[in-house]
């Protein structure tokens, strides 16, 4: 069943990975870079601390216990643990891979762009959907930089999809939490 899963995987990332062009060459390195979006933090940051009824620092403990959890699950734990080979790494998809960056670290499964990104807009969602109408883009933002690896060739979806289960999971956790300790 697991072999089954990986072809599934490696297809699905060939046909995602393949879907290239000069104006998607140009922005997906953009979206993918975490720098980029600081204003978008800034932002939300903000909207965060005005609208969810916490106070400045509980947010922010938050958002670094947040991300500490969903980066180390991904990251220190799942990584070295499982070993599975980026695609731009795996000998079998050898001069396939349309790579546009740096291939990062030998091992790619869970991504740690797709956690922590998701991981943010599912906490950005449980403190704001009262309050702000769009706020669901949080996650339109979140796929749109977990999209941007596997078009960059540095992560199949599985990584992707595992990923954005740790962040939605790391975002209702540290919600739940934040909400028992204000109670």
């Amino acid at each position: 069943m697991i072999e089954q899963l990986e072809i599934w995987d490696k297809a699905l990332f060939q046909f995602l990975n393949g879907q290239h062009n000069s104006f998607f060459d140009w922005l997906m390195p953009w979206i993918s870079d975490k720098y980029v979006w600081i204003p978008f933090y800034a932002l939300l940051l903000y909207r965060m601390i005005k609208k969810s009824g916490f106070r400045w620092w509980q947010i922010i403990i938050g958002i670094v216990i947040l991300i500490l959890i969903s980066d180390q699950i991904a990251s220190g734990l799942l990584k070295p643990w499982v070993e599975r080979l980026r695609p731009c790494y795996d000998p079998e998809l050898e001069g396939t891979v349309h790579l546009l960056k740096g291939c990062g670290g030998r091992f790619g499964f869970a991504s740690s762009h797709a956690s922590n990104s998701f991981a943010v807009a599912m906490f950005g969602w449980l403190l704001l959907r009262d309050s702000l109408k769009h706020v669901w883009l949080l996650f339109v933002w979140a796929s749109l930089v977990a999209y941007s690896r596997v078009y960059l060739g540095v992560h199949f979806p599985g990584d992707i999809l595992t990923g954005a289960l740790i962040g939605i999971f790391s975002g209702y956790v540290v919600h739940f939490v934040l909400k028992r300790l204000k109670s």
